[in-house]
């Protein structure tokens, strides 16, 4: 009842929320590709209803309803609801509702089989407490998430992305030494994770990182066709503007975000604009009309994927990558955004520049340069 769970939602997608709504997609832990049971849905009659009716209120978009109904048929199914569990989990972290999300996970443990789905849940609780810490600022949940990410590696050694959320929990902590060798031993033991570890190797390098908010994962299909994912962008400053065709101080802001295009054109600076038009013939024919010749791609609503994953409840919405992955919440028309952006494009230049070095200690035939 429990694997259909687990193997239905992949153990490793929870560890993109911890990065602010990243979609980095990590692979299921391999041992958990087994047959799944036929159900993992509610067993009484009533339960049954009671499902029926959260799947409704989640349909409806009433998402705490859902939550408290989904709960309720799993007590009316006596615990054995797995797929009750699993959906008031996701819908409840996906609000920032932790204390439920918590709650939910807790009562699918008893619901596991073996030792891989008990540690895929305390990766899953670890980040939960993860995220509230980031949320509420308290170091208890951090405190937690490391005993939950124990509880794990004691069941599943070889589920390294453990070491990945433990090493984040003790940066914020402050125990900056036991960070570094966790993101370490994630890069040595990790084997199928590759999207995390240049990430793992930044932190290492550089503890504070982890402290800082970091930029979520994405990926976009622009107006044009073009593919863009975070990935391709690594070493550049981005530029990130959610609109739309029927926001006022959207359409003001504009000529100045046309400007900064065009001030920073040709250096490692990239600007995407998000629109989150409903009419896409709308929103085509308007980007045309006022030469928007950026990047442009649109998300729908407030409810799109990159809507979502950068939390973004209102607009104009404006968000700054610097060449770390940090991300910053900036406001087009602001004055000081240009000189914002100068600095970070600046550091990426040197960056890049330190990258493409040659050792200074050695020649061409490879010896030291003072060598005899």
């Amino acid at each position: 009842m429990f694997r259909a769970f687990f193997v239905c939602t992949s153990v490793c997608r929870v560890l993109a929320f911890f990065c602010f709504g990243a979609e980095i997609i990590l692979p299921a832990v391999g041992a958990a590709q087994q047959a799944q049971p036929k159900s993992a849905e509610a067993v009484t009659e009533k339960a049954r209803k009671t499902y029926a009716e959260a799947i409704d209120w989640e349909k409806h978009g009433n998402t705490e309803t859902a939550i408290r109904m989904f709960l309720l048929a799993s007590k009316q199914d006596e615990g054995r609801c797995g797929a009750c569990l699993s959906r008031a989990f996701n819908l409840a972290f996906n609000i920032g509702d932790y204390k439920d999300a918590e709650s939910a996970l807790r009562d699918l443990l008893p619901l596991a089989k073996s030792d891989v789905e008990r540690a895929a849940l305390s990766l899953r609780l670890g980040m939960t407490l993860q995220r509230e810490g980031l949320s509420k600022k308290k170091d208890s949940c951090f405190s937690e998430s490391c005993d939950e990410f124990k509880v794990g590696l004691q069941q599943h050694p070889k589920l390294s992305a453990l070491h990945y959320g433990m090493g984040v929990s003790l940066a914020h902590l402050r125990q900056d030494d036991a960070a570094r060798a966790e993101f370490n031993t994630f890069l040595q033991e990790d084997k199928d994770n590759g999207e995390l570890h240049e990430r793992a190797r930044r932190f290492a390098e550089r503890i504070e990182l982890a402290r800082a908010k970091m930029a979520p994962g994405f990926e976009v299909t622009t107006i044009d066709g073009q593919h863009i994912a975070m990935d391709s962008l690594q070493g550049k400053v981005v530029l990130i503007d959610f609109w739309a065709t029927w926001c006022g101080p959207c359409r003001e802001a504009l000529p100045h975000m046309r400007d900064v295009v065009k001030k920073f054109a040709g250096q490692p600076f990239v600007a995407i604009s998000i629109s989150l038009d409903s009419d896409e013939s709308k929103w085509k024919t308007f980007v045309s009309k006022n030469d928007m010749t950026w990047p442009q791609a649109r998300d729908g609503g407030f409810n799109g994927q990159m809507s979502r994953s950068f939390s973004v409840d209102e607009i104009p919405a404006t968000f700054s990558i610097d060449a770390d992955g940090v991300l910053e919440d900036q406001h087009v028309g602001d004055a000081n955004i240009d000189g914002k952006l100068k600095k970070m494009i600046a550091r990426a230049s040197e960056l890049a520049a330190h990258k493409q070095e040659p050792a200074s200690t050695e020649n061409k035939a490879g010896k030291p340069a003072d060598a005899n």
